[in-house]
């Protein structure tokens, strides 16, 4: 086999996939290598025309830090702020019959199309030079010399390649009998539109609504303002259509919601269902000799909530910083990009140990005295913003939630309801 050290002058990637994990890379690799005086060529692949906004992405589309530093700092590209439609504010939490406002102190996230926040992207590495292609991967073979990557359109031959394909089962399907490569294991959202008018997009506001439902198969679902109308989606092991009309006919959705009912005023897309999936654990054989999987298709994304473009551009920028500086081999992509994701891989566990209690608390008829206790106290306050936003690793979300104070203020709260359910009783 020839030599897997670090790509030397000359030497080609092609990269699978044109979203944020794919350009993240691309950019990375020019980048890099123009600091370093190192001359390689990048292929880029993406089948998708994101141009004119017809290509639908079931994104909800909120970007939040620290994408916008990592993006100026390590691509070398500012953040494109003219493509934000709102500014989040925070998060407004609920449970069956409480709420609680959940404030952003640091830099706030922001909402974006996705599909135009993708073509901005595209754009951006072609006037780096990169060579973007509109082509499909359709198989791969590996030699000891390098790569051939069969498209619909041309072979391209490669030095080695990079997994940028989300969960594309197809590109799933030919790495699998190539190398052995395994999809992660998934959760599946299910989203759709609202169109309400301005005076009541306006009276929306800036925040996110969050519940955390605990019914009908679902772990967490959102209602999202984007500017002009407004995103609603669910996620769970084994939601569908019928899980998302079950959540919109919930009175806590409805009242977020005030004119649902009124058909009238639908824009003609409004309430079409859209399925997708996120993943929320690791690929199986997501690096080798030749290869290496980056953001959903290695399955490196904050376990719960998914934070997927920035898990993907970081991914991109470690995976390029691998091939460039220590080598192309499974041995450099395990003890150099599976090192460099610890800070991913490691709170997998802890996003777990979150989505249990969430599910545990609302089997039991936790969550209410949770968001009560939060309204009271900054330990629960904070850990809840850290779960729904996915700002804070879940190690530190956990810990918040169950040091002592945490645990006397939901106490506090469970006995205050028992008492003033106990006096209406009364009554």
């Amino acid at each position: 086999m020839t030599n897997l050290g670090p790509l030397p002058d000359g030497g080609r990637v092609v990269i699978v996939g044109g979203g944020p994990g794919g350009v993240g890379t691309a950019l990375a690799l020019h980048e890099t290598a123009r600091r370093t005086g190192r001359k390689i060529d990048i292929i880029l692949l993406e089948g998708k025309h994101f141009a004119g906004g017809k290509q639908h992405n079931l994104s909800v589309g909120v970007l939040s830090p620290p994408l916008f530093q990592i993006m100026e700092e390590q691509l070398g590209t500012p953040f494109p702020w003219h493509l934000s439609h709102v500014e989040i504010s925070g998060y407004i939490l609920h449970s069956a019959s409480n709420q609680v406002i959940l404030n952003d102190s640091g830099q706030r996230a922001v909402a974006v199309r996705r599909v135009q926040f993708d073509d901005w992207m595209l754009r951006t590495a072609r006037e780096r030079g990169i060579d973007v292609r509109e082509a499909r991967a359709v198989d791969i073979d590996f030699h000891d010399d390098g790569v051939v990557l069969y498209t619909d359109r041309d072979p391209v031959e490669a030095d080695v390649v990079v997994g940028a394909f989300g969960l594309d089962d197809g590109c799933a399907a030919f790495f699998r009998r190539a190398v052995g490569y395994r999809q992660p294991p998934a959760l599946t959202s299910i989203l759709t539109r609202y169109h309400p008018g301005d005076q009541e997009m306006a009276a929306f506001g800036n925040y996110i609504h969050a519940f955390l439902p605990g019914y009908g198969g679902i772990e967490f679902g959102a209602i999202t303002p984007k500017g002009d109308h407004i995103d609603i989606n669910i996620a769970g092991r084994r939601v569908g259509a019928a899980s998302l009309k079950y959540f919109l006919a919930q009175p806590e959705v409805r009242a977020v919601l005030p004119s649902f009912q009124n058909a009238g005023r639908y824009d003609r897309t409004d309430l079409r269902f859209f399925k997708g999936r996120f993943p929320n654990s690791l690929a199986g054989r997501y690096y080798g000799d030749r290869y290496v999987m980056v953001g959903d298709a290695a399955g490196l994304v904050r376990a719960f909530k998914g934070k997927g473009v920035t898990s993907a551009v970081q991914t991109g920028i470690r995976a390029a910083e691998t091939i460039l500086r220590t080598g192309i081999s499974c041995h450099a992509f395990a003890s150099d990009f599976a090192v460099a994701n610890h800070d991913i891989t490691g709170d997998l566990i802890y996003g777990r140990g979150m989505r249990f209690l969430v599910a545990f608390s609302a089997y039991f008829g936790l969550l209410d005295p949770v968001v009560r206790a939060a309204g009271q106290d900054e330990h629960v306050r904070e850990a809840l913003f850290g779960a729904v936003s996915a700002h804070a690793p879940y190690r530190n979300v956990l810990v918040e939630m169950v040091n002592p104070q945490s645990v006397k203020a939901v106490m506090r709260a469970m006995r205050r309801r028992g008492d003033e359910s106990g006096t209406q009783g009364v009554q």
